[in-house]
């Protein structure tokens, strides 16, 4: 069941956040704006680390994380309601690979040296994380990877190569996928490892996605050697924390107010511009726009939805799935609606076309939404034979 209401202590904590943000985001909005404009991906500029500090100084970078690592300890449901008004102001939210997905993971399966390690650095931003999951041939199908782990002493030695890797060529930790035993079934033969990207042997190679942005990159391991108390949870069964850390990546209870506020914004243009606002029939436009505002108002019903289920003790699995297809092809629904309604305009990009030329780059970049993360199809397997009951075809 959802419960659309705050009870007394959520409301009041909702209050709390939004002075926050007024007091101390407000006023550094501007500047934030512009150092961001400037900055390459993955850059946390100077204004956005003056932002973080004020987060960290009261557990916000990961409020519902254990008090001892940096969080404050608060229950899921002021989590959600924190990120949800972030995204309402939009102010920086801390997130990403290390935040989203490393954390919870190791919160989760990770031991207790291993939490005293890596948990604090991470919320206060001096450890930058990647994923090593993908390889040239392990994409959809990820556990037939092929990167391999074999034990020598008290080490494991690496060898073979991930690709798509988000931030690789910035990062200092990488949570890692690697065969352990090639007899096994292919999901029992894999074990999860944290590696330290310094280590010798860990080479990274850009790759430009078609939006022109470095964002991804090849990683290759020739005779890494990771020590055995890096093996995160237990040897062989990677696989099972693997399938956690894709169901934190997955909820993105946040993402549905972005995508309003990003129709929002394109309702606005169209109704500045009258006159040159697209060729596209403008009957087709108002509706196209009505139903890009509807589906985000679906997308938050997803959200509340996984929310309320972590607040009740539950752990979403398809609902996590249902949220991340839901969003991802409705993003790449909202852009291609944009740069129809900007019409030629639509095609060029840079801070003289209009707003900021954001929508022709963010059309071509929405085109990975429905790979990266898992893609669409695996999203509707789960659904279906998880979600739904039905037989694997």
């Amino acid at each position: 069941m959802v419960d659309f209401h705050d009870n007394t202590e959520e409301a009041e904590f909702r209050g709390v956040v939004r002075s926050f943000i007024r007091d101390e985001f407000q006023p550094r909005r501007t500047k934030m704006r512009e150092e961001a404009r400037a900055a390459q991906a993955f850059d946390r500029p100077p204004a956005q680390r003056e932002w973080e500090k004020q987060l960290a100084n009261r557990g916000w970078i990961a409020p519902a994380w254990p008090k001892q690592y940096g969080g404050a300890g608060l229950p899921v449901m002021q989590q959600f309601i924190f990120n949800e008004e972030m995204a309402e102001a939009r102010a920086p939210r801390p997130g990403g690979i290390a935040i989203g997905m490393v954390g919870p993971t190791l919160i989760t399966i990770g031991t207790d040296e291993q939490q005293e390690e890596h948990l604090p650095p991470i919320l206060s931003g001096d450890a930058i994380w990647c994923q090593g999951y993908s390889e040239p041939g392990s994409g959809s199908d990820l556990a037939s990877l092929q990167t391999r782990a074999v034990k020598d002493g008290d080490d494991f030695v690496i060898n073979g190569q991930k690709i798509w890797t988000s931030g690789a060529h910035k990062s200092d930790w990488m949570i890692l996928l690697a065969r352990t035993d090639p007899d096994a079934p292919k999901h029992r033969g894999i074990t999860y490892f944290v590696l330290d990207m310094h280590s010798p042997g860990v080479s990274t190679r850009p790759l430009v996605n078609m939006a022109g942005t470095h964002e991804f990159n090849e990683v290759f391991f020739e005779d890494v050697r990771i020590p055995q108390h890096n093996v995160l949870g237990e040897v062989n069964r990677g696989w099972y924390g693997a399938v956690t850390t894709l169901d934190f990546e997955r909820s993105s209870i946040g993402s549905a107010v972005g995508m309003q506020q990003s129709v929002e914004d394109i309702i606005r243009y169209a109704k500045d511009n009258r006159g040159g606002v697209s060729t596209v029939d403008k009957r087709e436009t108002q509706l196209a726009l009505t139903d890009r505002y509807i589906e985000t108002q679906t997308a938050r019903m997803i959200s509340y939805r996984i929310v309320s289920m972590q607040n009740q003790g539950l752990i979403p699995n398809h609902e996590a799935s249902m949220a991340k297809l839901f969003a991802m092809e409705l993003n790449q629904r909202i852009q291609s609606t944009a740069v129809k309604v900007l019409g030629l305009h639509g095609q060029l990009q840079g801070k003289d076309a209009p707003r900021r030329g954001r929508h022709a780059y963010a059309f071509i970049r929405s085109i990975a939404n429905t790979i990266e993360g898992g893609t669409s199809e695996i999203q509707r397997n789960i659904i279906a034979t998880r979600g739904l009951g039905l037989p694997r075809g």
